[in-house]
């Protein structure tokens, strides 16, 4: 996936990938009211407003948003019964719950020293880390719940938990036994929506929580168990917010109720506005640095998830002859990873571009709705994100027929050699900036050959050229993780300017795009887009494509479609 140049600097940590569209949880089938006499709650969508309606049909009249609640109650369209009887018989005639505690989680140690870190860098104050809430798709259909990375990165939760959820690192006071130095660290705290009874009417009222709708959550138990950590239910969290008088620091918009509970309480402590958002934006700094040199789980979450995305590139190579034949053959292409990633993995990691023909020269193309025509190239830029959120960023330039075309070839072993010189650069010491400025060279010196520079190669890579970019506009390389541009929030002297360390997981990902309608290159390379992008992990030596299973060079491209279209 492509980046600009430098990294974000609008600090937000918040924003999902651009390109990311997340699915609804409930794409079709069984809606609440299909099901006679199906009684629905609407949820809050934030861990600190639920308006509940605790007999199942009638809003709470405490709720600030009664009236309204009242309103739609009266005009809703489904039959709910509301009968004693029913509500009796729902109650009973179920086996206990399974009480057997599940085993930690082989996250759980790692997040456990990554929660420790941040612990050191924020003594004595009150960290608000929120997942998020669930969010609308359309009417009261939700899309598919990720947490913020931020969150998952500290609690080593994936796949769509826990909506509403927040964790806060609490510091401990004195006098608790840990220590009497000034800095006596943090608890952590997670806090969600646990288990209810089948006693309660959220188990069959409730159609976003309840466990006969969406299915059951964990107990505070069996969370504590899983993940090593103290587990309170989310109605404490007012409580726990308030307590003492402890700085507080959120991370912002993650949970924009969460985030306005936050500043009241601030507000009320008397807390200058401009210095607690500076205090926020410290905090999402940190977060998103901690996260740019990956431990030994990260690395084995990317490597999983690059080796699932190399099966996901091997099904759209079998998939080619169906979509030649289908009127919007892109979509075949971006359904063929689709599936492999929901099978191997949590989904996508950021919506699929499946770009044939000249639609390989829109970076970003996921529209996906075109042909797919016979001596075209088409680019193919996906990831599978596993159920950890970790996520893979894979490009791979494929020609349609398995042959490429003789201006096809040029192009793409030009970008081939950026690609080459940016991985010679990749070692302990190098800065990340070195990788850009390797492909860079490259590029300019091909163009220059070609004779599509009104200027020396030399002049175009100078401070005041860059006319070569005319043809790449994009950097050569981002982060990635558990965002697909992830560290993005990290200052610039972090990422852009640091000295490469082992651990890191970059791409690289140079290209060439020569637009249809673009008179400054020759006709025979008019609408050949180019990119091939890897995933690299710098080693103690040097560094490892994780994504070297899959074929680069033109002719090993080849050989590995033939092979798998038999």
């Amino acid at each position: 996936m492509t980046t600009p140049t430098t990294p974000a600097t609008t600090r937000t940590d918040t924003a999902p990938h651009e390109d990311a569209v997340e699915t609804p949880s409930q794409p079709g089938g069984v809606q609440p009211g299909d099901v006679e006499h199906a009684t629905e709650v609407p949820g809050s969508g934030s861990a600190l407003s639920p308006v509940q309606h605790p007999d199942g049909d009638q809003p709470d009249p405490q709720a600030p948003d009664a009236g309204v609640a009242d309103r739609q109650a009266a005009r809703s369209h489904r039959q709910r019964p509301t009968s004693a009887a029913f509500r009796e018989l729902m109650a009973s005639g179920w086996s206990p719950a399974d009480e057997t505690a599940p085993a930690l989680a082989a996250s759980a140690p790692f997040a456990a020293a990554r929660r420790a870190e941040v612990s050191r860098l924020f003594p004595g104050e009150r960290l608000v880390l929120p997942a998020g809430p669930l969010k609308t798709r359309s009417n009261d259909t939700d899309y598919r719940f990720r947490a913020h990375s931020a969150f998952a990165h500290l609690t080593g939760l994936g796949g769509e938990r826990e909506p509403d959820a927040v964790l806060v690192l609490d510091p401990r006071p004195a006098g608790d036994g840990s220590g009497d130095g000034a800095d006596r660290g943090h608890e952590a705290v997670l806090l969600f929506r646990p288990r209810t009874p089948r006693t309660s009417e959220e188990f069959f009222a409730d159609a976003r929580y309840g466990e006969f709708w969406v299915g059951a959550r964990p107990s505070l138990a069996d969370a504590e168990a899983e993940l090593g950590l103290v587990c309170r239910d989310i109605a404490d969290l007012e409580d726990l917010l308030g307590a003492g008088d402890a700085p507080l620091r959120v991370v912002p918009d993650a949970d924009p109720a969460l985030t306005a509970r936050v500043a009241s309480l601030r507000a009320g402590a008397g807390a200058d506005a401009d210095a607690s958002a500076v205090a926020d934006d410290e905090l999402v700094v940190a977060l998103s640095e901690l996260r740019l040199v990956k431990d030994a789980h990260e690395v084995e979450q990317m490597r999983l998830a690059v080796e699932a995305s190399a099966r996901g590139f091997a099904d759209i190579v079998r998939s080619l002859p169906r979509a030649l034949e289908h009127v919007r053959g892109e979509r075949v292409v971006e359904g063929a990873f689709a599936a492999r990633a929901r099978e191997d993995g949590n989904g996508v990691g950021y919506e699929t571009i499946a770009a044939a023909g000249e639609h390989a020269c829109t970076l970003h193309w996921t529209r996906n709705d075109g042909p797919v025509r016979g001596g075209q190239l088409v680019l193919v830029d996906a990831g599978v994100e596993l159920d950890s959120l970790y996520t893979a960023d894979v490009t791979r330039t494929l020609p349609v027929d398995g042959r490429f075309t003789d201006a096809q070839r040029r192009v793409y072993q030009a970008v081939l050699d950026a690609a080459d010189a940016s991985f010679a650069v990749v070692r302990p010491g190098s800065r990340f900036r070195d990788l850009h400025e390797a492909a860079m060279r490259v590029i300019a010196a091909r163009l220059e050959e070609w004779g599509l520079l009104a200027v020396s190669a030399e002049e175009a890579l100078s401070e005041d050229g860059g006319q070569h970019r005319r043809w790449m506009v994009h950097g050569t390389s981002h982060h990635l993780g558990l965002d697909v541009h992830d560290c993005a929030q990290a200052r610039r002297e972090m990422y852009l300017d640091a000295v490469l360390e082992p651990g890191m997981v970059f791409t690289i990902e140079p290209g060439l795009y020569f637009k249809g309608d673009d008179e400054l290159v020759p006709a025979e390379l008019r609408g050949i887009g180019v990119r091939i992008e890897d995933d690299v992990l710098v080693t103690a030596d040097g560094c490892e494509n994780l994504s070297g299973m899959l074929p680069r060079t033109p002719d090993a491209v080849e050989a590995w479609m033939a092979s798998l279209r038999g």
